[in-house]
């Protein structure tokens, strides 16, 4: 079986590569069975990648633009953390939509090995982290909860993906998001009564730091905003208990 002829030959081997990465549980794919599947000869495959290594990291490097531009098709809402339950949802839409392009990307996570695109799609997070941080609406550092969040998603949008189309249940992934997104943000503080106090600091020190640095305020000398942001830091992560 071969892709449809009225795709170009180069868009034909990426879904092909594509196709067969996520189907083959780990094992090699031949140069071999990704032109017999795209229908194409192995001088094509060269020519227009290079080589078949060359062809897997053009798969990553487009599936990766597109959940990008999924990522960031809204307009802010001025309102960060409902921004990033919009973040979200396109991200397990994109791999509902997707599954084996999602599963090149995200599926196959090898023991100590951190792909660049996880770090990337955290950074992504991490930009509308900062923003909320800023409002004083975060308990925890802006990198720590992107980390948390999309450790989430992305098992989410697996478990979804695996499970018969028929029979997946979006609220999973609702109820999975707000309860990250509660854990994370300063609503989740204010429940520790007992700690009301120093969860304020807390939270005014996560925000002032996100701000400064942010804003690359010239008030303060290098060496001034470099300890200060180091008072801020320490406070921002100290222990609750």
């Amino acid at each position: 079986m071969s892709f449809d002829g009225q795709l170009p030959p180069k868009m034909r081997l990426l879904r092909a590569a594509a196709e067969l990465l996520a189907k083959s549980a780990g094992a090699a794919v031949s140069t071999r069975q990704i032109t017999q599947l795209a229908g194409v000869t192995a001088p094509t495959l060269y020519h227009h990648f290079g080589d078949k290594e060359g062809l897997f990291d053009a798969v990553v490097a487009a599936g990766f633009e597109e959940y990008v531009a999924g990522e960031r098709d809204f307009a802010p809402s001025g309102q960060p953390l409902e921004d990033i339950r919009r973040m979200w949802d396109n991200h397990v839409q994109f791999g509902l939509k997707q599954p084996e392009l999602y599963l090149v990307m995200f599926g196959n996570i090898r023991p100590e090995s951190r792909p660049a695109i996880v770090a990337d799609a955290e950074g992504l997070l991490e930009e509308m982290l900062n923003k909320a941080a800023a409002a004083g609406q975060l308990n925890v550092q802006p990198r720590e909860a992107a980390r948390s969040i999309l450790a989430a998603n992305v098992g989410v949008t697996l478990m979804l993906i695996a499970e018969p189309a028929a029979e997946r249940n979006l609220e999973l992934s609702t109820m999975t998001r707000d309860a990250m997104i509660f854990a994370v943000s300063r609503d989740q503080g204010r429940d520790a009564t007992e700690d009301s106090g120093k969860s304020s600091v807390v939270v005014a020190a996560i925000a002032l730091n996100a701000a400064l640095q942010a804003s690359h305020s010239d008030q303060l000398t290098s060496s001034e905003l470099k300890l200060f942001l180091e008072w801020l830091h320490r406070i921002s992560t100290s222990s609750t208990g």
